[in-house]
This record gives C-alpha cells, sequence and structure tokens, in this order.
C-alpha cells in the first residue's frame, strides 16, 4: 500500500470507530476527518468542498424541504385519515399501516415518513388497548423499505445514481431502482406484516415513555358554504373518534346549547366545542374543513404574513391575562393572536373560549404570527411551555401541494428537468404559494446529514483516486475466486449491510459503491447489479437501533431494548439478500 492509501485508510478506521462509538455526532467526526484529509494532503484543497455543491447533498437537503410541505399542505392526512381503523386486527393494521408508510417513503424523505406516521400508529394502539411497541417496528422497518423503490426515497440511491453518473455519465433515473427495491419491499412487507412481528417481545411497560400530550378544550367554527350545514352535531362523531377528538357541545350567537347538543342542527358561524391534543384538533379541523374560533382574525394574519405558528403558554398569577379574557384584552387586535384552546382542571365552559376568563395554571393554546411568539408570551406575561414544533396545516391547498410535486417527479422521471432542478422548482413553488413560510425552509434541513454527505464525497473520492478502494474490491473478488456471479454479490451484499446496521447508511454507500464498481471492472462485467446490491444493502439496516434513524425514533416510544431489534432484522435482512440477489441478475443481468 501506498503512504496515500494508509493515511485513507486509517482516516476511515477513525471514522468507523468512532462513529460505532457514538460518542460524538457523526457530523463532527466527518468533518474532522475531511480537514485531516486536506492537512495530511490526501485531499486536494480544490476539492475540500466540492462534497457541499454535490448532487447528492443537494437532493437530500431539498427532498427534506419538500416531504415539509407535503406535510404542512395536508397531503398525508388525506391519506392516513380515511384508512386507518383502530378495529383491524394487528396483523391487518400493520399490513395497511406499512404499505401507506412505503408508498410515502418512496416518494418523501423515509425519516418524515415515519415522523409523520408514527403519532398516528400510536393513537391507534392507545384506542385498540395494545402496546405500541407492537406495531412501531414493523412500521419503522415498512418506511426503509419503501424507500429503496425510488430514486428519492433514500439517501443511499441518491448517492449512487451521482457515483454512476460520474463514472458513466448517466446516471440512475427515478424509477430504475423499482424493479429490484420493489421486490424487496413487497417481500420485506409481507414478511413483516405476517410473520415477523410475533418475533417482537412485549413488556407490561412498553411504550410507558410516550409523552402524555396536554388536553384542550377548543372550538372551531362552521364556515360559510360548507357542506356540513344542516347535518346535527352528533354526525361529526365518526370523524371525531378516527381524529381521537371528544366533541363536547355546540357555542351559538354566543352562548353553550344545553348538554352536548349532539342533535342540533349546525349552521354557519356555530362553534364546536371539543377536547382535543393540538395536534388532533389540526386534524380534526383539516378534514372537516371547519375554521378556527376568530376566522376573520386567522384570515387576515394568513394574508398578511409570513405564516401562523402555534405556541403553548402556561398563566402564572402574575400574568397579565389572569382574571381577564383574551377578548377584553384585545388578544386579537392588539397582538394579532388566537385564543385557539384552554387546558384546565374542572373545566368548564360556557362561552366562547375568548370570552372566558382565565386563571392561574391554565395553560393556553394560541396562533400567532411566524416570529412573534416570544413578543406575543412576554406581553400576556405568561411561560412558555417546551416547543413540540406543532404546525398550522394548509388544507385549503392540499391539492396545489400535490399537483406540484407530482409534476416535479413526472418531469424528472422522463428527463425534461434534472432532478434537483425540479425539486427546487417544488420549494420556490411551496414558498409562493405559503404552503411553506420562507422563514421556515431551513428548518426542515438535516445540517448534520448535509454535513456529513459533504465531508465525507470528497473523503470517498480520495480513497477512489489513490487506489484504495481497488485493493478492497481486488481482497473480496479473492474471497470469492470461481464463485458463480450470484455468490459474488451476496458477499458484498452481506459486507455492505454488516457495515450498515453499525454505520450511518450515508456513509457506507460513499465507500461501498466505488468497491463495488471496481469488482465489475475486475470481473469485465457491467458495473449496475453491483450498484443495485450496494443500494439495496446499504439501506437494510434492521439489526441494531442506530443502522437508521427511523430505528432510533422508535426506540423510546415503543419501549425496545437494543436486542430486539435482530429478532425480526436478522431474518428480514436474509430475507432481502434471498429474494434480492435473483431479482437483480433478473433486471440488471451482468
Amino acid at each position: 500500500m501506498t503512504l496515500d492509501q494508509i493515511i485513507l485508510f486509517s482516516l476511515f478506521a477513525a471514522v468507523f470507530t468512532l462513529l460505532v462509538w457514538g460518542r460524538y455526532r457523526y457530523d463532527l467526526v466527518a468533518f474532522a476527518a475531511l480537514m485531516a484529509g486536506v492537512v495530511l494532503g490526501v485531499v486536494p484543497t480544490k476539492d475540500a468542498f466540492t462534497g457541499f455543491g454535490h448532487p447528492a447533498t443537494l437532493v437530500v437537503a431539498l427532498v427534506l424541504i419538500v416531504s415539509a410541505g407535503l406535510v404542512r399542505s395536508g397531503a398525508v392526512f388525506l391519506i392516513t385519515r380515511t384508512l386507518v381503523d383502530a378495529s383491524r386486527g394487528l396483523g391487518s393494521h400493520i399490513a395497511l399501516m406499512g404499505g401507506i408508510g412505503a408508498v410515502l417513503s418512496a416518494f418523501m424523505n423515509n425519516v418524515a415518513a415515519l415522523a409523520l406516521l408514527m403519532p398516528v400508529d400510536i393513537q391507534t394502539a392507545r384506542k385498540a388497548g395494545r402496546a405500541p411497541g407492537l406495531s412501531l417496528m414493523p412500521l419503522s422497518f415498512a418506511t426503509i423499505l419503501g424507500g429503496m423503490v425510488t430514486l428519492i426515497g433514500t439517501p443511499p440511491n441518491i448517492i449512487i445514481a451521482a457515483i454512476r453518473a460520474e463514472n458513466f455519465g448517466e446516471p440512475f433515473h427515478m424509477f430504475d431502482f423499482a424493479p429490484v427495491g420493489g421486490v424487496a419491499a413487497i417481500t420485506g412487507l409481507a414478511f413483516v406484516a405476517l410473520i415477523g412481528w410475533r418475533f417482537i417481545p412485549t413488556r407490561d411497560d412498553a411504550g410507558s415513555s410516550e409523552t402524555q400530550l396536554a388536553q384542550y378544550i377548543a372550538e372551531l367554527t362552521v364556515p360559510e358554504g360548507s357542506p356540513h350545514i344542516g347535518k346535527r352535531l352528533g354526525q361529526l362523531d365518526a370523524e371525531a373518534e378516527k381524529a381521537d377528538v371528544a366533541i363536547l357541545g355546540l357555542i351559538r350567537d354566543g352562548k353553550r346549547r344545553y348538554g352536548r347538543a349532539a342533535g342540533s342542527l349546525l349552521r354557519a358561524g356555530d362553534a364546536v366545542l371539543l377536547e382535543a391534543t393540538p395536534e388532533a384538533l389540526d386534524e380534526f379541523r383539516t378534514t372537516l374543513s371547519l375554521d378556527f374560533s376568530d376566522q376573520a382574525r386567522q384570515e387576515k394574519l394568513t394574508a398578511e404574513g409570513e405564516g401562523l405558528e402555534v405556541i403553548e403558554v402556561v398563566v402564572p398569577e402574575t400574568a397579565r391575562i389572569a382574571g381577564r379574557s383574551a377578548q377584553s384584552m384585545g388578544l386579537a387586535w392588539r397582538q394579532s393572536t388566537v385564543l385557539m384552546g384552554l387546558s384546565r382542571q374542572g373545566r368548564q365552559l360556557t362561552k366562547h373560549i375568548r370570552q372566558t376568563e382565565i386563571e392561574p395554571g391554565d395553560i393556553l393554546l394560541l396562533l400567532c404570527p411566524r416570529d412573534r411568539a416570544a413578543d406575543v408570551t412576554a406581553w400576556l406575561g405568561c411561560l412558555p411551555l417546551a416547543t413540540r414544533g406543532l404546525a398550522v396545516t394548509a388544507n385549503d391547498k392540499t391539492w396545489l401541494a400535490i399537483a406540484m410535486f407530482g409534476a416535479a417527479v413526472l418531469a424528472a422521471s422522463v428527463g425534461l428537468l434534472y432532478l434537483p432542478v425540479a425539486l427546487g422548482l417544488v420549494v420556490v413553488g411551496y414558498v409562493l404559494t405559503k404552503i411553506l413560510p420562507v422563514a421556515e425552509i431551513y428548518d426542515h434541513i438535516e445540517w448534520p446529514v448535509v454535513v456529513l454527505l459533504g465531508s465525507m464525497i470528497p473523503l470517498g473520492s480520495a480513497l477512489e483516486s489513490s487506489g484504495g478502494t481497488a485493493l478492497i474490491a481486488d481482497a473480496l473478488i479473492s474471497l470469492t475466486q470461481g464463485l458463480p456471479a450470484w455468490a459474488i454479490l451476496t458477499v458484498l451484499m452481506v459486507v455492505t449491510m454488516t457495515l450498515s446496521d453499525v454505520l450511518n447508511n450515508t456513509a457506507t454507500t460513499i465507500v461501498a459503491a466505488p468497491v463495488g464498481i471496481q469488482m465489475a471492472n475486475t470481473l469485465q462485467v457491467s458495473a449496475d447489479p453491483f450498484l443495485m446490491a450496494v443500494a439495496v444493502a446499504a439501506s437494510a439496516a434492521f439489526l441494531t437501533p442506530i443502522g437508521h434513524k427511523n430505528n432510533t425514533l422508535i426506540l423510546g416510544p415503543g419501549g425496545y431494548q437494543f436486542g430486539d431489534y435482530w429478532r425480526i432484522g436478522l431474518p428480514l435482512e436474509v430475507l432481502i439478500v434471498a429474494t434480492s440477489i435473483p431479482a437483480i441478475l433478473v433486471f440488471w443481468p451482468m
């Protein structure tokens, strides 16, 4: 080995060791390794930061922003609210939720898909009276599997396509991954839904770490032209139950109707009194196209500002609002803020929430202009609760968001637009139509992932140009000398999977893809089957909670232990290798 190869292998060994150890953040580790490579002379100074402008890095960042726009527009609510039912059996529920998760993660970031569906799954488990741990792991695995199907579904596919373009002048296109990734995804989904979930250990305290969210008394108003006008209030119970919302009564002309008023016919301007968490309240409002309690003020805020945000504040005894109502203080016209909900022990409201006298200890749910939360909280004399990233769904723009995203995917698929450009246009469209506030754009980018990619890409290029990947490829070829093609691909997949189970799948792909290309060159066969093997294997991280972010996300809410993952993950990985190898040889022959 040359000195450059020794230095680069040492740097990669240090990176892998530190990532497995987990003592330092992966982006810091990767960036430090890049800087060390520049100082030691193995990474040319002019190439040090090329990774940050790499197409793979840009696509990952843009996909995260687009995913946030799809969530904010209510596009995903449109799917989940019509399909999820707590009365289904566990296997059927896992198959349905897994299918939804897989489809979503094929077209949006799979971490975002899980983050969106996880509360729905936990809520359904609560209603069904079972531990959420029985369905959260299959859901996580399903979102990982779904990402294998398209170019934008998971970072490894994006990186593989970019590496292919650099080496052969032509990238993989949007659905080139679908034949092999689809076989792996369908097989994996069938396994977790029919058999895999039975391997998950059950514990009495599973899910006990789930955060208990405050329940608010809130109002939603029936707007003019609503299809619910003329219906009885009780007819909304089915949708309320789906959203985990309790309908408490009806307020008309400023006064609460007697009892629950389930038989009352709804009129325009009626305020439906509800008890719900902020997330459930937003889902119910989006589903039925209802308005906030102060419709005129909310419409004005939306038109004038850069968007709205929802905040939670607690009322101390010294608060300005204590002993007064939001209306008497002029909260709406003084601070452009709407009181959405009120959480109070011994709650009993007889009039509009904005006319209710606020008491010390109350928790208020407020809708205010973006970036005004601190000013509004200070003016009220209240104390902010820890932020939970509450957002207002722009349900009037659902189909617009879907249309823009669908057009971009179509244009990129047929080669009309370069994928980063197509996604960039979607982001611009979401900002111009106020689906996403411009002030929020950068909040949705996972900057540690961007730094990891930007740092590892130059290191990977340096390893390849120094001949390091050729050494690894030669070692694997020597190991598989005389073996058939399927055995060589199997070894490559197993090695890549093993790395991905303990490392970030992005780092694994950057190292393994050039090795696959070198193996193909040595064997004088097409590199495409080797790249497909790496793409599938890098995403198939099911043995540990650290192999993929989705596995880490469910660790606490599911009540899992580190050793629980391999029980279902090991047979799943074996199954993916067994089904992917024949699919690769059929669809991408050597």
